[in-house]
């Protein structure tokens, strides 16, 4: 009689990280909200363009990520490593807008997990200054006028 072990919480943090990706292809986000993302998530992207900074709460990222799936942007995963509480993932992530300000770069995230569910993920970009370019390119800001009206 063999009996199989018990993934452990690093192989089950990866499945989850795993499972993450395969919502964001499937730009399933209600799986998202309801499966992987703890309700007080924090999600922080670095840089100085219309997307950055914290998104707290669920709500605030699910809204991150559908903007970046409006944009055209797709991951796939390189590397993932783990421990009971982090996975360190390294992807590509690269745009299809078809208009000569695409971006393809990898990209490094370091996610924590609590009781089965991402509490916590921090972005870091091969090329800041690039992903910045193309972040306000695709999410061009109204001009102030419009902003202050």
């Amino acid at each position: 009689m063999t009996t199989e072990a018990s993934p452990s919480a690093a192989e089950q943090n990866m499945a989850l990280v795993d499972r993450f990706f395969e919502t964001y292809a499937a730009y399933d986000l209600e799986t998202m909200r309801k499966e992987i993302l703890a309700p007080d998530v924090r999600w922080h992207i670095p840089g100085r363009h219309p997307l950055a900074g914290t998104h707290e709460g669920v709500d605030e990222v699910i809204a991150f990520f559908d903007r970046l799936g409006s944009a055209g942007f797709k991951a796939d995963r390189i590397y993932f490593g783990a421990d009971d509480h982090h996975v360190v993932d390294v992807h590509r992530g690269w745009s299809e807008l078809g208009d000569g300000h695409d971006i393809d770069m990898t990209w490094v995230l370091l996610w924590r997990i609590a009781d089965g569910r991402v509490v916590e993920a921090t972005n870091f970009a091969q090329d800041q200054a690039g992903a910045d370019t193309f972040f306000h390119h695709a999410f061009r800001l109204a001009p102030v006028s419009q902003r202050l009206a």
